[in-house]
């Protein structure tokens, strides 16, 4: 059954029984063609309106899985598909496909199962799921797992490191076109979407399509023998090119020596929240000062350009385009929030006069903003920060993933990740290698008070994307945290507005 007589079978609006059997046609041999005819039904509310779809959960992605409960995919599918019907607009042939992982701080993720509603902030209301808003708007929900770094074998050793992750999410992908066949939806229109490490995977999923460097880790898996790139990336916060990212830290932070963060613990079987304050010595001072320079003259290496064409470099004293550039940004941003009624009259770092603001002073909103890691941000000189365990391997826990950490390492016989195994992970430099296939679509969000890395990280990610030919929507929104999966009707007017736009 090819795709198309697929679809005419859909139209005919056959009973589910009929349905399923017709969608099953899959080769005793082949683990990646499972039996379709078994599924749950379940209803979605949105705004009122309930959408009743198909549940397709723990299919696996690949014939040899490491770690089963990981390396699946749950598949839900609007009811209206499978009779013939419409949902949103979209109808069974042409159904995007929202790929939404649950991935935070590169930890392990198990498939995502359908949520309606996601608790809201202290005393607000909860708010719909990503994925509800998706299945209401007519998309093919598809939520893939993911190895991460905690992963151990009985044997001792690490299942889940450095690139384990990114590969599991390729492997969902040729699973989707290995089906494509037997199920609704359009698998020329992916849409990818995670928050902070899973923004950074979501973006890293839409820089290396196609790349043959995760190739033997997907055969090895036995993965599906199918293209792994997608449409379209929607990343919030991505917490991604680490081999740059302590020295884009430093330079946002520049001289700030206190540092305030959250530290979080279990007592009594309850989470703990305590602030902790910290301060630089002279010594880190010094460092900071080194990693500053050189994150200016890694900048100046790129010869990326802002969507006008001015190119974003630095000056040695760390200003320049790339500065005013982003400054524009948080501009922009409080623009937005003084035109929706917000009072900025209290915003030191900015000059507003009447209903225009005017002028974004970068420094004085570092300093307002605050710094709230120590030092390095990322590569740990002890070893202690989550990027650290990532790059470890099958028998090193941590590792560290720059030259300047590890020459100031404090962990007797540290080593270093090859640099094969970082870039793997790093979506900037695989945007500037032209052997992948790049996502045509990129929509990026990093809150204006978002401090978990800087906001260096997501601009020159949006200027890569481009420089590749992508159209990219970059924005800071007002107020916002390290955090996702806001202003939802937002990205999915995005989403259709690209699948409209390349039909």
């Amino acid at each position: 059954m090819n795709r198309r007589d697929f679809n005419l079978t859909l139209l005919t609006g056959v009973a589910a029984s009929a349905a399923g059997s017709a969608l099953a046609g899959s080769a005793p041999d082949d683990a990646l063609r499972p039996d379709l005819t078994r599924y749950i039904t379940q209803d979605v509310s949105v705004g009122g309106k309930i959408i009743r779809v198909r549940a397709f959960e723990g299919l696996p992605t690949v014939a040899k899985a490491v770690e089963p409960a990981y390396q699946a995919l749950n598949l839900y599918i609007p009811e209206a598909y499978f009779q013939g019907g419409s949902v949103g607009g979209f109808n069974a042939r042409t159904a995007p496909i929202f790929l939404p992982n649950g991935v935070g701080g590169y930890m392990p993720a198990k498939p995502g199962t359908l949520v309606n509603r996601m608790p809201g902030p202290p005393g607000q209301a909860d708010t719909p799921s990503a994925s509800a808003v998706a299945l209401a708007r007519g998309f093919v929900v598809a939520s893939p797992g993911a190895r991460g770094r905690t992963l151990q074998a009985v044997d001792g050793s690490w299942t889940g490191k450095a690139p384990a992750a990114i590969v599991d999410l390729k492997a969902a992908v040729r699973w989707l076109r290995h089906n494509a066949d037997r199920l609704p939806g359009n698998v020329d229109r992916i849409i990818s979407n995670g928050t902070s490490a899973g923004g950074a995977l979501s973006a890293l999923l839409g820089a290396s399509g196609n790349h043959p460097d995760y190739e033997a880790d997907l055969r090895v898996l036995g993965a599906a023998s199918a293209s792994d790139d997608i449409f379209a990336v929607s990343a919030f916060c991505p917490i991604t090119n680490l081999a740059h990212a302590d020295d884009a830290y430093e330079w946002q932070f520049e001289g700030q020596r206190e540092f305030r963060n959250i530290a979080i613990s279990m007592l009594d079987f309850r989470v703990q929240r305590k602030e902790v304050i910290g301060q630089l010595n002279e010594d880190q001072v010094a460092l900071s000062a080194e990693m500053r320079r050189a994150f200016v003259a890694y900048v100046n290496t790129l010869g990326l350009k802002a969507p006008d064409g001015t190119p974003l470099t630095l000056e040695p004293n760390g200003r320049g385009h790339l500065r005013d550039h982003i400054a524009a940004l948080l501009q922009s941003s409080a623009q937005q929030a003084l035109s929706e009624g917000r009072n900025l009259s209290d915003v030191a770092w900015l000059r507003v006069q009447g209903d225009r603001v005017q002028s974004v002073d970068f420094s004085a909103y570092a300093r307002a903003v605050g710094r709230m890691k120590a030092q390095p941000a990322f590569d740990g000189f002890s070893l202690e920060t989550g990027e650290n365990q990532l790059f470890g391997d099958a028998r090193i826990d941590k590792r560290h993933f720059t030259a300047f950490s590890l020459r100031h390492s404090t962990v007797t016989g540290a080593t270093l990740a090859d640099a094969f195994t970082v870039k793997s992970m790093d979506a900037m430099q695989q945007l500037l290698d032209a052997s992948s296939k790049v996502s045509s679509h990129w929509r990026i969000r990093h809150g204006s008070v978002d401090r978990d890395t800087s906001l260096a990280v997501p601009t020159l990610l949006a200027a890569a994307a481009r420089q590749r030919g992508a159209a990219v929507d970059l924005a800071l929104p007002w107020g916002r945290p390290h955090s996702g999966d806001y202003e939802l009707d937002s990205l999915f007017n995005w989403a259709e507005a690209a699948v409209r736009d390349s039909a």
